[in-house]
């Protein structure tokens, strides 16, 4: 099955290259692998006399019982009469007419099939499949015929769905060996079919009820095999990346935690910490990945494991992918450390020279314990004696070389707790960080009032500002948000001041002060306005997604979203976790046209029908499938052949826990018993990428 593909009889080395570029199909496996997308039924033979005025294809046995040649305009069509023994019909042919003149042979039987042409209420078939009858029989015997996914590159190079049909037809004919890659407990267990018997199925099923068995076959030792690689990489990492051992729950957590936590934590947010707690002890190097919907609490957890990286000796580290967000950590992170009276200290891309200087030699020096920044903190220059904890925020913004930096900090790489607030669903990250230990954080703080939303079309414009103008005299701010689209910059920035003129127009000066946010603002702008608005300073916050992140005024009751059918419903779910950061009832208009697409329309009832993010997250995963959710540089993990991660989930939950259950009794495959699945198992990673991994 590892032969060149350019060795099977009628591909060679030009057709071999366009189905590398293609389909990258370079070996008899990779074209066993090729699965149809559809399949035609040709469990029937018709007469001429039962045909039907319809598009349904047809399959008939007869004989070519004459053909001559038609002048046309340009060139000539070949026309043959058909006969089944009863009735007569046209075969019409319009290209390559002169060779398959040359190779028709009259009075043998046929078996055609393809599409009919009605005339007069007489049937013709352009371009029909023709095969012997004898070679027919002879051949291998399919009631529902693949359809396989095409191009025109392959189509032009004699690649058509006929041709693949043909060659895989040959593999099976000449009998090459296929072998077994799960093992026979496995199939007996889950009552699945042979490997060989499931290729010969999905390719040449002789009925549905084959079909489905060969599909869930090979769905589930899709997903087993990625399950496999990404539990062993789990256990290795563990066995191999040593930890800093945090045994001690000192006096920092515990005077924290006793005397100055500001509200009690959630019963979610505890058994988080716990699960931190369980990782720091064991002496392997933590690699856990926090999700929390907006609001949850992410921070307070984040804040208590710092306590207990201080309490054991170690500084720690707290990145995000923007200096807004950077600054909000570190305003909330020294908060609620003053008490204690630890040192924190911010390192940004506007951090002064000077400033910076201090921070280093601080570092170094081990009398700064918390380190809170954006990339900067990455740099070589930046050196920690002794970092012990990391902290990444919304990891999927930094790319993995600029991750694996934080690894360096330290001798033995510190223990790394990823946060994300874009919720992933269940599937998906069983899928993409399968590999890592995952908490969630469920449920929200006490007293949090859930977001109301509503949808409004533009006509409704007026009615939406009476609202705000309400909102802002109970003292309530309110965000005004617009898209922004990298490819159309100047059309959304021209959006954005339109936008703010408009509402300058309605909310008159002195009564209203209105900030402004855009990304061609200056880092020292903008913070001006964010302060401003921080402050109660200005009623009203116009702006891009600058905002989208992490920016907290438990003040702001209302997020008013223009052309809100522009975003994708994580960046919605974003945006509106803006607002309700307070006790108070907060409200969330989304603003669009009157056209709209069914997706946009799809996501914007989401939105108004349901807060709950993990939800939110798995309509959105069904609407812009897993490639597109977790951006091009996740998308090799879900490149599936056959299986579907969202129409397939229980198979993917099963596939788990049978490769969780294998490797807790063999974790390096070596039993005889798997022996098929340690074969397949190292083909498998020879040229796979390791894709979740932090690092």
């Amino acid at each position: 099955m590892n032969a060149p593909i350019a060795y099977l009889k009628g591909v060679g080395p030009i057709k071999a290259s366009v189905l590398k570029s293609e389909l990258r199909i370079e070996t008899f496996g990779d074209l066993l692998d090729f699965y149809p997308f559809r399949y035609i039924d040709r469990s029937q033979f018709y007469k001429i006399k039962d045909l039907q005025q319809n598009s349904a294809e047809v399959q008939l046995v007869g004989k070519i019982i004459s053909f001559n040649s038609v002048a046309q305009k340009r060139g000539s069509r070949l026309v043959a009469k058909f006969s089944d023994g009863e009735n007569t019909m046209d075969l019409v042919w319009f290209k390559g007419v002169k060779w398959i003149k040359s190779n028709l042979k009259l009075n043998v039987p046929y078996v055609i099939f393809g599409k009919l042409n009605w005339f007069n209420s007489m049937p013709s078939m352009p371009h029909p499949d023709l095969e012997l009858y004898s070679d027919y029989k002879k051949g291998v015997q399919t009631k529902m015929q693949p359809v396989y996914p095409s191009s025109e590159k392959l189509i032009a190079k004699g690649l058509n769905n006929r041709t693949f049909i043909k060659l895989i037809k040959q593999l099976f004919t000449e009998k090459k060996p296929i072998k077994e890659t799960l093992s026979p407990n496995l199939l007996d267990e889950l009552k699945l079919i042979s490997k060989k018997e499931a290729l010969f199925n999905i390719h040449f099923p002789i009925n549905q009820a084959l079909l489905s068995k060969a599909q869930k076959r090979l769905k589930f030792e899709e997903f087993f095999f990625i399950q496999l690689q990404l539990l062993r990489q789990k256990i290795n990492h563990k066995k191999k990346f040593k930890g800093f051992i945090f045994d001690k729950v000192g006096e920092n957590f515990t005077n924290f935690y006793n005397n100055y936590l500001p509200f009690d934590l959630t019963g979610a947010q505890k058994k988080v910490v716990k699960e931190i707690r369980k990782d720091l002890a064991t002496g392997a190097q933590m690699n856990r990945l926090l999700q929390g919907d907006v609001g949850s609490g992410k921070t307070i957890v984040a804040v208590l494991t710092i306590l207990l990286a201080i309490d054991n000796g170690f500084q720690a580290a707290f990145i995000a992918p923007t200096e807004i967000l950077a600054k909000q950590h570190y305003n909330a992170v020294k908060e609620f450390l003053n008490p204690l009276k630890t040192s924190v200290a911010l390192l940004t891309g506007s951090t002064k020279t000077k400033e910076r200087t201090i921070i280093f030699k601080d570092l170094k020096e081990g009398n700064l314990k918390v380190l809170i920044g954006t990339h900067a903190v990455l740099e070589d220059k930046v050196i920690f004696k002794n970092l012990g904890f990391a902290i990444i925020d919304e990891q999927h913004r930094f790319g993995v070389a600029q991750r694996s930096k934080m690894w360096l900090k330290n001798k033995i790489p510190p223990h790394i707790l990823v946060m994300t607030a874009t919720p992933i669903p269940r599937t998906l990250a069983m899928s993409v960080y399968g590999d890592l230990d995952i908490s969630v954080i469920d449920e929200l703080p006490p007293g949090r009032k859930s977001v109301k939303t509503a949808h409004r079309f533009d006509n409704n414009r007026l009615k939406v500002f009476k609202f705000l103008k309400e909102e802002i005299a109970k003292g309530h701010q309110v965000y005004v948000v617009y898209p922004l689209i990298q490819e159309s910059e100047q059309m959304d920035y021209k959006d954005l001041m339109d936008g703010y003129e408009s509402l300058s127009r309605y909310f008159q000066m002195p009564e209203y002060q209105i900030s402004i946010m855009h990304g061609k603002m200056k880092p020292e702008a903008k913070d001006y306005e964010m302060q401003r608005f921080v402050k109660g300073e200005t009623n009203i916050m116009v702006a891009t997604t600058v905002i989208e992140v992490g920016v907290d005024v438990p003040n702001a009751s209302v997020m008013v979203i223009e052309s809100a059918e522009r975003f994708g419903l994580s960046q919605l779910h974003q945006l509106r976790g803006r607002v309700g950061r307070g006790n108070t009832q907060s409200y969330c208009i989304l603003m669009s046209g009157n056209k709209l697409s069914d997706d946009a329309k799809v996501r914007l009832k989401t939105m108004v029908e349901n807060s709950d993010g993990f939800d939110i997250a798995e309509v959105d995963l069904k609407l812009r499938g897993p490639g597109n959710l977790m951006g091009t540089q996740q998308s090799g993990v879900l490149d599936l052949k056959i299986a579907d991660i969202i129409k397939d989930a229980s198979l993917l939950k099963l596939a788990r826990q049978k490769a969780m259950e294998i490797l807790k009794d063999d974790p390096n495959l070596i039993n005889q018993t798997n022996r098929f699945i340690r074969a397949a198992y190292l083909e498998k990673i020879k040229n796979a990428t390791l894709w979740s991994n932090i690092s």
